[in-house]
């Protein structure tokens, strides 16, 4: 069965032959790397071609640039693997990842494996989306990169031009045609931080995009959950200014802890306005002066 590894490319001249370097070397026997060139500026797109005439399995698209989104759908739009799979141009993976997975692909139409230092998951099958969601907190890392997908999820579904935050836009449209999903505590995708990415940068306007991919998706809801997006709205709320869109219910208390316990009493005793309000005065006492 053949995997196809999508690899968007803009301004990463440091980064990519690493990247590249790390997908090349995985131990699979049926793969092709699509690397998107989405209009990059510097030595990129000659990168991209020198890398294909190294080897064969690299196919190489030159776009104008368009975005994070427009470059992944422009590959999935001539994948020819049974699997797709994402690796941003500025990560990596482990020696040794991909076979063992695509081994569980199997009997699964997603597999999620874990981010070295961010994300540790353990071995689990779940014949439901509730389950998986839920369980797994899955809302809280809805990366595209740690996962394999079974191609024909993505026959109806492409990711968001111009919005950022686009994951969270396009895994619930995945997870609404898949059957089975599985984690694996195998491989490893590794993160680098960039300090100028969107999640470091995300300002009110980004981060309403966040709120709003999470709302329209449509997907289970337990307290947990609610209480992850309040964070958000809290957020979206001291930036911007921008009315309340999230809906008011009361939580369960007793099945939180920590911070989001204390914010669930004050949430049930006084509504999400006031939270929110709240939230901003404790936000501007503990502002340093800059007398």
């Amino acid at each position: 069965m053949k995997l196809s590894v999508i690899i968007p490319v803009y301004c990463v001249e440091a980064t990519l032959d690493r990247c590249v370097e790390s997908v090349l070397c995985q131990q699979v026997e049926d793969m092709e790397v699509i690397l998107v060139d989405d209009g990059s500026p510097d030595c990129c797109p000659q990168k991209c071609d020198e890398w294909a005439q190294k080897d064969t399995r690299i196919r190489v698209i030159h776009k104008e640039n368009g975005g994070l989104s427009d470059a992944r759908n422009a590959a999935l739009d001539i994948a020819t693997g049974d699997f797709i799979t994402f690796v941003d141009s500025d990560d990596w993976i482990s020696p040794d990842t991909y076979t063992p997975l695509l081994e569980l692909m199997s009997d699964n139409d997603i597999l999620e494996y874990s981010i070295a230092g961010r994300l540790l998951l353990e071995d689990h099958r779940y014949d439901s989306v509730h389950d998986y969601w839920i369980q797994e907190k899955a809302y809280s890392h809805t990366y595209a990169c740690n996962k394999i997908y079974r191609k024909q999820l993505f026959d109806n579904v492409r990711y968001p031009k111009g919005k950022v935050f686009e994951d969270v836009f396009t895994l619930p449209l995945l997870l609404k045609n898949t059957r089975k999903i599985a984690t694996t505590s195998r491989g490893f995708y590794h993160y680098w931080y960039n300090p100028n990415g969107i999640t470091a940068t995300a300002d009110g306007t980004k981060l309403s995009q966040l709120l709003q991919a999470h709302l329209q998706s449509n997907m289970p809801m337990d307290d947990h959950y609610y209480m992850y997006l309040v964070n958000i709205q809290i957020d979206v709320r001291e930036r911007t200014k921008a009315p309340i869109v999230l809906p008011y219910r009361k939580v369960k208390v007793s099945a939180l802890t920590g911070t989001h316990k204390i914010k669930a009493i004050l949430l049930n005793t006084f509504g999400i306005n006031i939270l929110c309000r709240l939230f901003k005065i404790i936000h501007l006492v503990k502002a340093p002066s800059h007398w």
